[in-house]
């Protein structure tokens, strides 16, 4: 817990929906250190098909789309969700409000590439969601992911924002799987490791940002790459 602000403990979606309308302007570390990972072990994705489980506010959706991809965007957060819709460009995307907790209402091996970003802490049954990771993704393609690294999570750090109205910190509930559960899960699916990578707030961003100032060189990041 950062200072001595009260905590909110709400379901994921409740959260999301009360974070939805600060999300993109807020200083986020984390973020700011995923976004670039994200771009360089993606790639090229012009004329791909591309599902963004997970997609909140469309911050990666809409960028893929601009860049020529076919954009699938699994969100169940209503707030989130009508964030992404009225971005410039969000009219190329095809929006789905699913809960990740279910079975997706996707086909089989209908994408090039599966994305999901700063998801999997809020995933309880990680079997189903690495399954149908796998299911749904072409055998020529590959799954992204990123998360907060479990690090984080013992130092009681989890997703969080601070309510405008309140001002309670609300932090949506999250799991504190470690980086053995999600490699297990994803071995059980029948997936394959090709990148694993974890990253810290380095001088430079901590300049940037008084918020990632606080974890200097503590791991916050966690980058996975598979293959079907």
């Amino acid at each position: 817990m950062d200072g001595d602000t009260p905590i909110e403990a709400v379901p994921t979606r409740e959260g999301y929906d009360r974070w939805a309308d600060i999300y993109d302007a807020e200083d986020n570390a984390l973020i700011a250190l995923e976004e670039p990972r994200v771009v360089e072990l993606l790639g090229g994705v012009a004329n791909l098909d591309i599902a963004d489980l997970g997609a909140g506010t469309g911050r990666h959706a809409v960028r893929l789309a601009a860049a020529g991809a076919r954009v699938t965007a699994v969100e169940f957060s209503e707030g989130m969700i009508e964030k992404a819709r009225a971005k410039p460009g969000a009219d190329r995307i095809d929006f789905i409000q699913h809960d990740l907790a279910k079975p997706l209402p996707l086909t089989d091996q209908s994408f090039d590439r599966v994305l999901s970003c700063l998801v999997l802490e809020h995933i309880t049954n990680l079997d189903l969601f690495f399954s149908e990771c796998r299911r749904i993704c072409r055998p020529s393609g590959f799954i992204l992911l990123s998360a907060m690294h479990p690090a984080m999570l013992l130092r009681g750090i989890s997703a969080r924002f601070t309510d405008s109205v309140t001002g309670r910190e609300v932090r949506p509930k999250s799991h504190s799987h470690q980086i053995s559960d999600y490699l297990a899960a994803a071995l059980r699916a029948g997936l394959h490791l090709d990148h694993i990578s974890e990253h810290a707030v380095d001088e430079a961003q901590a300049a940037c940002s008084p918020r990632a100032a606080k974890y200097l060189g503590w791991p916050m990041l966690l980058m996975m790459r598979f293959q079907p």
